[in-house]
């Protein structure tokens, strides 16, 4: 059967229609009145040609609709794909729970580990109760009470970014959310144990990298990293928010600008046409990958992986002396 998607981005609509068309011809086919196998090859053949074409040639802003598209999976399809024994911690022990961070214990490949990430919501109520995916002071406060459980019994940490940024309504600037993106970076810089951030669709700002300071930063292929929305960036730099397309070619945010940029160690690859079209082998390929960078960081000694962390991040940009 093919995959039923209810929404669909304008470059993706031509192929969309030509696959409905294609389950068409298999449905009337079924029935035996008339054998559509030729036509339906044909269009096969022709829909293939159609996406790779598609997706072998998206612009940055086509990757910035990609990476928030309604369909693609969310941090809780990841955890229950690639995790175990899942133990859900809540709260901060200092305000509230904040539902646009889901943390807690769980085994990964049979192994004790501590998983969190940014969640959104697929309607909108359900986005209401996460504030879109966008924290506030109390999120970060409980993804750093889980990091500091991780650390007291050596558990590696496993963190997934899927934020457009970090909460800037008055009620977060009241608690403190300056600071309390400011002590998780102090907090994670120090951990003494590996730590693995993954970029499953939106790496927005200071929101993102509040639980983003790790040993190993991957990105998925069409996931977006930056420092602000081409939103916002097109209403501060060109006084026009429409002018968005225009700003993200600017800011150079996708995941392979960011791995030429050396700010990521590894773009994994999504299903041809995106996470969304075949969510469980989406999975898979993350898993592989997460499984090889964490193996690898389990035969680094605490002292080292403090150390790895510090000269990851310290190398980052470029300078000049005059």
């Amino acid at each position: 059967m093919a995959l039923k998607i209810a929404y669909a981005l304008d470059f993706e609509r031509p192929l969309i229609e030509l696959e409905n068309k294609i389950e068409e011809l298999k449905v009337l086919s079924e029935t035996g009145a008339v054998n559509f196998d030729s036509e339906i090859l044909r269009l096969e053949k022709q829909a293939k040609k159609l996406q790779e074409k598609i997706f072998s040639g998206l612009t940055r802003w086509q990757v910035v609709q990609l990476s928030r598209h309604s369909a693609r999976p969310y941090f809780s399809d990841y955890l229950h794909y690639l995790f175990t024994d899942f133990c859900e911690l809540s709260g901060d022990r200092c305000f509230a729970d904040d539902m646009a961070i889901v943390g807690g214990l769980a085994k990964f490949g049979g192994q004790p580990v501590v998983v969190m990430g940014h969640q959104k919501g697929r309607n909108t109520k359900e986005n209401m109760a996460r504030n879109f995916g966008m924290p506030r002071p109390e999120g970060y406060r409980k993804a750093r009470r889980l990091m500091e459980l991780a650390a007291r019994f050596s558990r590696p940490i496993f963190t997934f970014i899927d934020t457009p940024g970090a909460y800037p309504g008055m009620d977060a600037e009241e608690r403190g959310q300056a600071e309390a993106i400011a002590v998780n970076l102090e907090r994670m810089a120090s951990l003494p144990i590996p730590v693995i951030a993954t970029v499953i669709g939106e790496g927005g700002s200071g929101g993102a990298l509040a639980i983003g300071l790790a040993n190993r930063v991957l990105m998925l292929e069409h996931s977006i990293y930056s420092v602000i929305s081409p939103e916002a960036c097109s209403s501060i730099l060109y006084r026009d928010a429409t002018k968005a397309s225009k700003a993200a070619e600017a800011l150079k945010l996708t995941a392979q600008d960011i791995m030429r940029l050396k700010v990521i160690d590894e773009v994994i690859a999504e299903p041809v046409g995106g996470a969304h079209r075949d969510k469980e082998k989406a999975a898979e390929l993350l898993g592989k990958a997460l499984k090889k960078h964490h193996q690898q960081l389990l035969k680094m000694t605490p002292k080292q992986l403090i150390a790895n962390r510090y000269e990851r991040f310290r190398a980052m940009g470029a300078f000049s002396e005059l």
